[in-house]
C-alpha cells in the first residue's frame, strides 16, 4: 500500500534548505563576476560573525570567503562577489567543505560543476 502525503504535512528539513539555497542560485554561471584579486569586504548580512574582510589571493582566505558567501549570500551578493573561474577552480575541494544542501543545489543546477570534478580528480 502506498501511503499518500497528508495536506498537513510538512516538507522534510531537507527539501527546505535544498529549495532555499536553490532559490538564491543566478541563472548561469556566466554571471558571476566578481573580483578575482584584493581585498574584499561582505556585508553584515553575509559575513555576521566573524572575519569580514577577505584576501581573494590569499587561498584559505578566498576559500573561507566563498563558503561564507555560497552560505548566507543571497542571489544579488552571489552575482557580485563571486568569480565563476575561481568558483569553478576551487569547487573540487570547496564541494566537501559546505553543506550537503548547498552543494547538491549548486550542482543540480549546474551540471557542468560536477563535470569540472570530475575532470579534475
Amino acid at each position: 500500500m502506498v501511503e499518500q502525503p497528508r495536506p498537513d504535512a510538512r516538507p522534510h528539513v531537507a527539501e527546505v534548505l535544498y529549495e532555499r539555497y536553490a532559490g538564491r542560485l543566478p541563472d548561469t554561471l556566466e554571471t558571476l563576476a566578481g573580483p578575482e584579486h584584493g581585498l574584499v569586504d561582505l556585508p553584515l548580512h553575509i559575513a555576521w560573525s566573524g572575519l569580514r574582510t577577505y584576501d581573494l589571493d590569499q587561498p584559505r582566505q578566498r576559500m573561507s570567503f566563498y563558503r561564507t558567501v555560497l552560505a548566507e549570500g543571497q542571489c544579488d551578493d552571489i552575482t557580485c562577489f563571486l568569480n565563476r573561474n575561481l568558483l569553478l577552480a576551487q569547487w573540487p575541494t570547496l564541494r566537501t567543505m559546505i553543506s550537503r544542501h548547498v552543494r547538491d543545489a549548486w550542482e543540480s543546477t549546474f551540471p557542468e560543476l560536477e563535470r569540472w570534478t570530475s575532470g579534475a580528480a
